[in-house]
């Protein structure tokens, strides 16, 4: 089995000579301790103006060496490492020396024992020097991206890990960007055809400035998992909106209702906690809808990896009795408060109804075609999951 370490380099010309000579001396501890047959370095200068490359030349043969003219991205630099080898396994570290090569060989033997797809050195323990800032910042992208993912990792954007070869196609695509790390974390973590371990590793600070910004790169680390998230998992998100929105609209309406039980009516005041409201219910039954949509959309366009799943409460709901139970209630409902005013309007041709019964009767009605028209939508994924069935059992033949 042969082993791929690629090493993305930016201005590093004070420790590029320590990381590569560091990395060739791992090559034997590497193959002893784990099933590592054949290792191979390579050395990215991503458009370094420095000596950077000047100095990563002076190993020759020993490394391969790829130059970009201008800076592309860290992503980049891995990804055109990975396109040029022809390792099974393929890793990377950081060019700062904050990682110790060796650790690959206990990466490896994860990524075989337990039959994962990525493994990576997990930064997060008693021996790491990572400052206190990075790190609460890696909890908390970790502790966000676990809500929604099936499987947990600490160290999201932990730069050393390893991934079979075989898994990229499953991992791709991903950015060019330092939020190259999260982002196959994300993908790795949310789809259901892909394994992802972590090994606790020991962590040194770096020498010289970080690349890494805060703010920035934080807020695209952010991004980037919940792009993830409504890639394979949109249902946790819109249905949490759906709760904050059906909760407030119940608080908001709570005042009215209590007065309404006690006086038989509601205050002139109160129509604009009915019209907000009215607006809160009919986005929480949006949000729901669409969380049911969408799930089913990606079981049909992603099937091979987000493999087969439980049915979920709504997909209950959507295709049994109830949806037409709770239609039958809106519809009811909807139409008793104002049909006083309908048969009002037809004997005198003017009606003096409250308002309060309006908004309600359109809330009912309003719901009530959503519904409708999502059970229509789903009969129509139907349509198209038999036949996407088809055309890829006709491929397979």
């Amino acid at each position: 089995m042969k082993l791929g370490i690629a090493i993305p380099a930016l201005n590093e010309e004070d420790n590029i000579e320590s990381i590569i000579e560091r990395a060739l001396a791992a090559k034997r501890y590497i193959k002893e301790h784990s099933a590592v047959t054949e290792v191979e370095v390579t050395v990215v200068s991503d458009g370094s103006t420095d000596r950077t490359v000047e100095r990563a030349a002076k190993y020759g043969d020993l490394i391969n060496l790829i130059v970009f003219t201008q800076n592309q991205g860290y992503g980049a630099a891995i990804k055109e490492a990975w396109q040029k080898s022809d390792a099974d396994v393929l890793g990377f570290l950081d060019a700062d020396g904050t990682c110790d090569p060796e650790f690959f060989a206990p990466l490896c033997n994860q990524l075989i024992d337990n039959n994962n797809d990525v493994v990576l050195g997990c930064r997060l323990n008693a021996k790491s020097e990572m400052p206190l800032l990075r790190r609460v910042g890696n909890v908390i992208f970790a502790s966000l991206l676990s809500l929604f993912a099936r499987s947990r990792v600490r160290d999201t954007a932990s730069g050393m890990r390893v991934v079979r070869r075989s898994s990229l196609n499953r991992l791709f695509p991903l950015p060019d960007g330092l939020h190259f790390t999260p982002a196959m974390s994300a993908r790795a973590m949310l789809s259901g055809a892909l394994r992802i371990g972590e090994v606790d590793m020991p962590y040194h600070e770096r020498v010289g400035e970080s690349k890494l910004r805060v703010i920035k790169d934080g807020l695209r680390f952010l991004r980037v998992i919940l792009e993830s998230a409504f890639l394979y998992r949109p249902s946790r998100p819109l249905n949490a909106a759906a709760l904050v929105m059906m909760a407030s609209s119940a608080v908001l309406m709570y005042p009215p209702a209590v007065y309404y039980l006690r006086h038989h009516r509601v205050l002139e005041w109160m129509i604009y906690r009915f019209l907000v409201s009215h607006l809160l219910g009919i986005g929480a039954v949006l949000c729901v809808c669409a969380s049911y949509l969408s799930k089913r959309i990606i079981e049909i366009a992603l099937a091979e990896e987000v493999g087969s799943r439980k049915a979920s409460a709504w997909e209950t709901f959507f295709r049994g009795g109830w949806f037409w139970t709770v239609n039958a209630v809106l519809a009811a409902a909807g139409g008793s408060l104002v049909l006083g005013s309908f048969l009002e309007r037809l004997e005198t041709g003017s009606t003096y109804e409250h308002w309060s019964r309006f908004i309600v009767m359109t809330s009912c009605f309003s719901a009530m075609a959503v519904l409708l028209v999502t059970r229509s939508l789903d009969y129509v994924l139907d349509l198209v999951r038999e036949r996407a069935a088809y055309w890829q059992d006709l491929r397979k033949k």
